[in-house]
This record gives structure tokens, sequence and C-alpha cells, in this order.
């Protein structure tokens, strides 16, 4: 099968991508947000093959996989195809929603050509969808392996644009908590919250910044335990990936995650004294954070393993492409 996605968000797509299918994948020669073409950080098969916006209209496409509103549009003008009508389609909603939640209307909300597929029962909850079909395949990962050593008694937390973002990321979170815990945060554009080391009991903020995944997945592994910051977001691939790697995660409990991290994984908590007293824990006590990562580990593998989440996939995909429009 040939299926059309944009390279819209770098972790789900490589997994996404490990299916046995034939992807194709958009580049424009500036690589912009709408033809990044082939990751250059992730690692993806030889399956995903890269096309020119003049390309695709001689391409056979069996499904289009939407992941923003303007790729109706987009989808439209390069294939000479209309998503839903003269190709099947399904949307990916990675996000929960803004604005006037829990009312916020969904852009094919009422539509019952293109099925909605949310990645957590919250974002299905949560957003108005109306009488269009919506379902729920949660995350899956590339398992990295049983990394952990916790050998650097810092918290790591993985996050894009903190600043941009701000409390809906936790950024001021982050902040906060790094008054007297040490913090390594990984990501994109997370330079600004880099904070000198003033006095002993402000340890202050450390920041990698564009790791390759294999690179920082190592880097991770290192840290004592993982924090997960986020106040409004859908589930964070990074922190599924850390439970994967083996770490103990200290986690806000909003949206998806209370259901995401089983309590022996580590903390869940809404009090910002409990989310500090949980990465106090780990990093003085190896052997407790250990003993969690493994857990969460085992948790990640049973409920976010590739193998369920490629199933998952390969049978919308095939029920989708039989209902041709």
């Amino acid at each position: 099968m040939r299926v059309l996605i944009w390279h819209v968000h770098g972790s789900w797509t490589t997994a996404f991508v490990q299916g046995g299918h034939d992807y194709l994948v958009p580049v424009t020669p500036d690589r912009g947000e709408d033809g990044r073409g082939r990751a250059r950080t992730w690692d993806w098969p030889a399956s995903v093959r890269e096309v020119t916006p003049e390309q695709l209209d001689e391409e056979e496409v069996d499904v289009v996989v939407l992941q923003r509103p303007h790729e109706l549009a987009l989808a439209a003008r390069w294939l000479g195809r209309r998503p839903g009508v003269d190709v099947p389609a399904v949307y990916v909603e990675h996000n929960t929603p803004v604005g006037d939640v829990p009312c916020t209307r969904h852009v094919l909300a009422d539509q019952r050509t293109i099925p909605i597929v949310h990645v957590t029962g919250f974002n299905e909850l949560i957003w108005d969808c109306g009488s269009a079909r919506t379902l729920v395949i949660e995350h899956g990962v590339v398992d990295p392996g049983e990394r952990y050593t916790g050998e650097i008694a810092r918290a790591a937390v993985v996050v894009n644009e903190p600043v941009r973002r701000g409390r809906f990321v936790g950024t001021d979170l982050v902040r906060r908590l790094a008054r007297k815990h040490p913090i390594d945060v990984f990501g994109m554009q997370v330079g600004e919250l880099a904070t000198p080391v003033q006095e002993e009991d402000a340890p202050g903020i450390r920041t990698f910044e564009d790791l390759p995944q294999a690179r920082m997945h190592e880097e991770l592994a290192r840290r004592r335990v993982y924090l997960h910051t986020p106040r409004w977001t859908s589930l964070g691939l990074s922190l599924v990936e850390a439970m994967t790697l083996g770490m103990p995660i200290v986690t806000v409990a909003s949206t998806e995650a209370p259901l995401a991290v089983p309590r022996e994984a580590g903390v869940v908590a809404c009090r910002v004294s409990d989310l500090a007293a949980g990465v106090r824990r780990f990093l003085r006590d190896p052997e407790a954070a250990r003993l969690a990562g493994k857990t969460a580990r085992t948790h990640a593998l049973e409920r976010y393993g590739l193998p369920r989440f490629l199933r998952d996939w390969d049978h919308l995909l095939h029920e989708t492409a039989t209902r041709r429009p």
C-alpha cells in the first residue's frame, strides 16, 4: 500500500513508517514545514521515499494520512485529488484542543468521509468532533533498549520551544524545581532556559539542543530520573521513550499522563511539593530509582510497544483503502 504522509512529528512518524507499506513523504527545496522529506536525526527504513509536489500527481496513492488542517487543501492541490472524496484519507489529531475547552470544535467535526484518529483517549474525550467517526490509536515507540544507568544525579526534561509554549509545557515548573534540584533540559530552542549556578542550593538548569534521537536516548538514560512537566499537551512521546529506557518518572498528573504512568513507576502528582519530593527521592536513592524504572519499562513495552501500534494502524489503513470514495 502507498501511504502519503507529511513529516510533522519526528518520533511519531518514526514509529509509523516501521510498518510494511511504501511511504511517500513530500520534500521541497527549502525542506520547510510542508516538505521536510526524510528525517535526518531519526532512523527511517528504505520504504520511506521522498517525493516532490510535482511528482505527486503521477503517484498512485492508496491512503492519505493528514495531520494538520491545511493539508486537506495541500493534498488536493499536489495530488489533484481531494482527500476523502477522490482518495481515501484519515486525519491524525496529535494535540489537545485549545480555546473554548471542552467545547472546542474539531476542524473535521460532523463530516463522515475522513475518520479522526486520536493518539490518546483523553484527547478523544475532550475534542468536540460532533458526528464524525473517531477512534483512538495510542502511541507506539521503537524500543531503544533498556539503557538506564542513572549515573548522573540530575533530573532530565525533554521539551521543544519551552519559552514560547510557557505554562502549557510547564516551563515555570522546570524553573521552580531547578532552584533546589539539578535539571538537564533536552530539545529544540531550550538554550534560553539555561541558568548559571549561583549558590549551592540553586543548581540551575543545563540545556542540550537538537541532539539526534539515539544520542539523546543515551544521554537521558544516564540521568537519574525523568521529569515531565506539561499541564496541557497530548501525551509526549519523550515520556514513553524515557519509560522504555528504564527511567523512573516524576510527572504532572494532567491530561493522559496519570493513565500512562503506573504509580509504581514513579510519582504522579498535581502538587509541586509532591513533584519536588519525588525528584529528591530518586536523586538520593539510586536503588529506588532503578526499581521504578524497571516497572516503567515493562509497562511501556506492554502498552506502547511497536507491534500493537503497527497492527492497529494496519487495520485502519486497509479498512480505509478498501472503502474507496
